[in-house]
């Protein structure tokens, strides 16, 4: 992990030189979570930088460590990691900036090939197995990484348990029994992987974005290592890609026969995480899928 800095002036000075500042600032909006904008240093240098609340520092240093984490794999652009560090008004996390260039030939098919090969590279951390070496946050929540060494185990106790705990007053007695039967017959539906890949682990449509060489990049990660079609079912479930890159990702990933059976449970864990942050208007889609699968 980098040096971390107590304010932004340092990391700027630290990075560029002691004789740079911060000649202008421009707000982004479009962000659920964090606040955002554009730093143009003194000598035309333009940053990315992502901030909160100094109490959100952690899941800005998750996001960091996310970041360096897939960028090591090097099997697909993201953001390049410049900074990272709070003061008394907030935590900051500074990035490359990404002007949104003009998409090369072929898109989807490369966008499709790199995430592929993101979820076939080697892990950084073998011995973890299933999950990560440490908890990080998915949107403003914990997500638990506890090591498992089977993928199955993994899902069940760090994924959907913990999100079915904090929605528990949304169910009544019979949705409760048809929990406790999918918690405990999740082998009749999900498969062990051959090994553990490295998921971007929040890969909605809105977390990729094109980036400065034309191809696709991934922002916001919230990564561990589990089975690739838990990533490829979450680009599924708002709004999706266009056919063209499922087509060229079933060609070069690893798909297992069934996945199309296995998305929803998949997605379970991802829907049940905006039941518990953003309130009961996803209840719906949470009960239809508990209501196919029990």
């Amino acid at each position: 992990m980098k040096k971390i800095y107590s304010s932004i002036g340092e990391a700027v000075r630290d990075i560029y030189g002691k004789e740079r500042s911060v000649a202008r600032r421009r707000r982004i909006t479009g962000g659920d979570i964090n606040e955002a904008c554009a730093l143009t240093l003194d000598d035309g240098t333009t940053l990315f930088m992502k901030y909160n609340s100094p109490e959100t520092f952690l899941n800005l240093e998750s996001e960091a460590i996310g970041l360096t984490e897939i960028a090591a794999s090097g099997t697909i652009g993201i953001a390049r990691l410049i900074g990272l560090g709070k003061d008394l008004n907030c935590s900051f996390l500074l990035l490359e900036f990404i002007a949104g260039g003009r998409r090369i030939e072929g898109y989807w098919d490369t966008f499709a090939y790199e995430l592929a090969s993101m979820h076939k590279a080697p892990v950084s951390h073998p011995e973890v197995g299933y999950g990560f070496y440490m908890d990080n946050f998915i949107g403003m929540r914990k997500q638990i990484n506890t090591p498992h060494d089977k993928w199955i185990p993994f899902f069940r106790d760090c994924r959907l348990k913990p999100q079915f705990e904090a929605a528990a007053d949304y169910f009544n007695q019979l949705e409760r029994r048809n929990i406790e039967y999918l918690m405990s017959h999740l082998d009749l539906y999900l498969v062990e992987p051959d090994r553990p890949a490295l998921l971007h682990g929040d890969l909605w449509a809105g977390n990729h974005i094109t980036g400065n060489d034309g191809k696709g990049w991934l922002i916001d990660p919230a990564v561990y290592y589990g089975h690739s079609e838990a990533d490829l079912a979450m680009t599924e479930l708002f709004g999706g890609f266009p056919n063209s890159f499922y087509e060229a990702y079933k060609e070069y990933g690893n798909l297992d026969p069934g996945y199309k059976d296995r998305r929803d449970i998949y997605n379970l864990y991802q829907l049940l995480n905006h039941l518990n942050m953003f309130g009961g208007g996803y209840y719906a889609s949470v009960r239809s899928i508990l209501k196919r699968y029990t």
